[in-house]
């Protein structure tokens, strides 16, 4: 309405927001970066190794009836040991993901993003590479960068079709960076070998959505930062951002348009 002062957004992520207008009409914006930092980081993590050991499918054979004389090959997937990660947005996050990856014994990091960030790749010995070089020689690819028109189904067709066909991709950022229809065509050919997804277009996923039927695609319902601890900080935030915007007062984390 035209008597808007303030938004307080429980996100780290404002790609639901008019930023143009919002903007224009000289409306203050809070989010809660940095909060929920860790949480969404364990979360990635916690769903590259649900997917790449497939555990999904692993847990429904058991009740299914699957399970029945130890086989060699049965239910194996693919490690982190000596793995290349490629990192798709070296920022807050993806930073945090990669110091959880690295003590599984990944031997390369490579990430891409909108230019080198030297400072945070140190840490990790990461390599900033051009995103088509990332899918080329990623066993691992996971998604942490902010959706805007840049990246907007930027993981496409031509992505997943230089990725490996053991490679595992993994999207924790925002479900419009990757194009759905390719992402599905590229698991039903075994172009790529997994897929976990905590976002999706649209979000609720319809429920005859084509990845759902898919054995090698893990989704979850964007609860990356749902940890009591870190919903129960993100609220207070997003409340004293309110009432700082409210005041005229600085806000604790206010996004700068």
């Amino acid at each position: 309405g035209p008597g808007l002062k303030v938004i307080s957004t429980l996100s780290v992520g404002f790609d639901h927001l008019a930023l143009d207008e919002i903007k224009k009409r000289g409306i203050r914006v809070g989010y809660t970066p940095d909060v929920l930092t860790d949480a969404t980081a364990e979360l990635s993590v916690a769903l590259l190794l649900s997917a790449c050991r497939r555990l999904p499918e692993a847990a429904e054979q058991v009740k299914s009836g699957g399970w029945t004389t130890w086989k060699p090959l049965w239910m194996c997937g693919y490690g982190l040991s000596d793995s290349t990660v490629g990192i798709i947005g070296l920022g807050r996050i993806g930073q945090a993901v990669a110091r959880r990856l690295k003590p599984f014994g990944v031997r390369k990091f490579l990430y891409t993003g909108s230019g080198p960030k030297p400072e945070s790749a140190a840490e990790f010995g990461a390599e900033f590479v051009p995103l088509p070089r990332l899918a080329e020689e990623s066993d691992f690819v996971v998604v942490t960068c902010a959706l805007t028109p840049a990246t907007q189904g930027m993981c496409n067709k031509d992505f997943f079709s230089r990725m490996k066909k053991t490679s595992v991709f993994i999207n924790t950022s925002r479900g419009a960076v990757v194009n759905q229809e390719d992402l599905y065509d590229a698991l039903a050919s075994g172009q790529i070998a997994a897929a976990g997804l905590d976002v999706t277009t649209p979000e609720p996923l319809p429920t005859d959505h084509p990845l759902l039927s898919l054995k090698n695609c893990v989704i979850l319902p964007h609860i990356g930062s749902a940890t009591y601890a870190t919903r129960s900080t993100m609220a207070v935030l997003a409340a004293n951002n309110l009432l700082a915007g409210l005041r005229g007062e600085p806000m604790p984390h206010e996004l700068k348009l």
